[in-house]
């Protein structure tokens, strides 16, 4: 029988900075360690496939990992953290979010163990299982990481754990390519896995013992099977399609079938979750302007992680460039974002959340365009990514703290987990297929190039990586698409108030 009344477990708790410590370094180890993948790519095929049969074109002979295997262990973690975090966030509702954060972190060190042993011919096996599990992880931990900041944290308070969790999401992203680029370099890519391991362990000793946090449900409730498995059957038919596309064919049957697949797989969704009594993607959420603007943009921005992936594998593997240098120029993304991210936050106190949510991404806009003229010279470059990744750091400050707030303050409180799953599915589903299109785009498209582009940027210095260039440059257009796309959603979803989120009622 379904629930029909739920309500939070009272406490007499408050949260304090030990359990805000813990919260942090989970959340960092989906978005600073298993985020560095897309940095360190090009070293982790170079050391399991060994040295290129055709170092001109830079392909091996027979790979144990492809290129397009490699963009799928990239984006396999943001992909199943964002299928499965919803499923979490409610089930951490029910059973604790104590308790659903520590599971989370003995995952992480699972999946980061099997990702340490890939080696060998099982490699991509062991690579792929070890990137699906940190996914699990992750939608362990931040749906239920989210809820406890609501739950133990008020007004103020809460606005500076929100910031804190901000800053081991957006600041950890930032710091990731540097952190990978330079522990790939000079100790090796799967010390990166071995330090996550160790950052979890520390993140469970932090939160051991805090009360439990959950729902108490006024009756057994019904898990909604048929909608989860619908979800997961369309979002993977759809990946697959995005990543191997250009390998099997687009206009192939099975591409066609693919794509058959997830858009009658979302619509059959639709049905499912608007007739079930307990839908595991609660759509009623949605009622809510505020908190649909701040989702759907969310989605978007998030998507723009995308523009760092190719930037930098294009610096690597176009201009030659070490990984420790490529992510030595996110150094201005990583500070900005750290430095401003209670900016957002003050900006949210003064003119609500749709001002800055505004500012914030058409700053990112911004450092999208700066990253357009690949056919500079790579000294040049260079010079413009350092300004373009700091503005990039500098708008998702701007937007953070306002965007998730305003998803926060506006959840019931018997749905904090499951609304917090479905405002971080949108992180992760975002930032999966972002990556994924902007890889797909730039690796089809790396070895053809692409002659409008060719014709309206004349590439000045080396002419052997033109095509490279060029696709980049259609990488970092569907980018900027994306952030119009954002703006255009939060103008006509988010309210004008300038009453904060953090205070409505």
């Amino acid at each position: 029988m379904a629930s029909t009344a739920a309500a939070p477990a009272p406490t007499t708790f408050r949260g304090n900075d030990k359990l805000l410590l813990g919260i942090v370094l989970g959340v960092l180890t989906f978005w600073l360690f298993a985020g560095s993948m897309g940095t360190v790519a090009p070293n982790v095929l170079n050391e399991i496939n060994g040295a290129y049969s055709d170092p001109a074109k830079k392909v091996w002979a027979n790979p144990l990992v492809s290129a397009d295997a490699m963009n799928l262990a990239v984006s396999i973690t943001a992909l199943f953290s964002g299928m499965f975090i919803v499923i979490a966030g409610g089930l951490a509702d029910r059973v604790g979010r104590v308790r659903i954060s520590i599971i989370g972190n003995a995952l992480g060190i699972l999946g980061a163990l099997l990702i340490v042993l890939a080696t060998g011919p099982a490699a991509l096996s062991l690579m792929l299982t070890g990137r699906a599990i940190q996914g699990l992880s992750a939608a362990c931990i931040m749906p239920a990481t989210m809820a406890l900041v609501k739950t133990y944290w008020d007004g103020p308070g809460r606005q500076r754990a929100v910031s804190m969790w901000s800053i081991g999401s957006w600041g950890g992203s930032g710091f990731a390519s540097i952190l990978g680029g330079y522990i790939a370099t000079f100790a090796g890519w799967r010390w990166i896995f071995i330090a996550a391991i160790v950052v979890s362990a520390f993140s469970i000793v932090l939160m051991w013992g805090t009360p439990e946090s959950k729902v108490v449900q006024a009756g057994p409730r019904k898990f909604d099977l048929p909608g989860v498995l619908v979800f997961v059957g369309a979002i993977l038919a759809l990946m697959i399609v995005l990543i191997f596309g250009s390998k099997i064919g687009w206009g192939s049957p099975i591409t066609i079938g693919l794509l058959v697949i997830a858009v009658v797989g979302i619509a059959v969704l639709l049905r499912i979750e608007r007739r079930t009594a307990n839908p595991f993607i609660d759509l009623a959420l949605f009622k809510n302007r505020t908190f649909t603007g701040a989702t759907l943009s969310n989605f978007l921005l998030n998507g723009n992680i995308g523009m760092l992936l190719v930037t930098q594998q294009l610096l690597q593997l176009a201009g030659g460039m070490k990984a420790s240098d490529a992510g030595l120029l996110t150094l201005g993304y990583a500070v900005t974002i750290i430095a401003f991210i209670r900016v957002g936050e003050k900006l949210l106190q003064r003119f609500g959340p749709r001002q800055p949510m505004i500012w914030g991404t058409g700053i990112v806009g911004l450092a999208v365009i700066l990253l357009m003229p690949t056919n500079l010279l790579l000294v040049q470059y260079q010079w413009w990514a350092v300004v373009a990744y700091a503005l990039f750091g500098l708008g998702l400050a701007f937007y953070a703290t306002p965007s998730t707030d305003a998803a926060l303050a506006n959840l019931p409180a018997d749905k904090a987990g499951s609304g917090s799953g479905i405002y971080k599915m949108a992180s992760s589903l975002g930032s999966a297929i972002g990556a994924a299109i902007s890889l797909a785009i730039f690796t089809a498209l790396g070895t053809t190039g692409v002659q409008f582009v060719g014709d309206v940027l004349t590439n000045q210095g080396r002419t052997d990586n033109m095509d490279l260039r060029q696709a980049a440059v259609v990488a970092l257009v569907f980018n900027l698409l994306m952030v119009v796309t954002a703006i255009i959603s939060i103008m006509v979803t988010v309210p004008k108030s300038k009453e904060s989120a953090g205070t409505a009622k």
